[in-house]
């Protein structure tokens, strides 16, 4: 079998990540933050409400998939980001994806 022709199915994780008093400048500098982390992909996802509101973000939140194989540390530095953002901007809302 030609190595060309080989598929390689890496299992990945998908989760959504979102801080509500986020605004839309910072959701992106933790998306290139968690994006350093090699294997970690993310999306910002759109705010879904009708309603224009000067106090919420036009990000409802991020999602971000990464290998099922990470390292510790890896999974750690990304922990870190997470946590770090959480202190200065309040309390996170996560959530594992299942439909993958």
């Amino acid at each position: 079998m030609n190595q060309a022709s080989i598929k390689t199915n890496i299992l990945t994780q998908k989760e959504t990540i979102a801080y509500p008093q986020l605004p839309l400048a910072v959701y992106r500098e933790v998306s290139a933050h968690l994006q350093q982390i090699e294997g970690v992909k993310t999306v910002l996802i759109p705010q879904s409400s009708r309603q224009f509101d000067y106090a919420q973000s036009q990000i409802e939140a991020i999602q971000i998939e990464y290998s099922v194989d990470l390292s510790s540390q890896e999974k750690q530095y990304l922990e870190s980001i997470l946590e770090y953002y959480g202190q200065k901007y309040g309390k996170y809302q996560r959530q594992l994806d299942l439909n993958r």
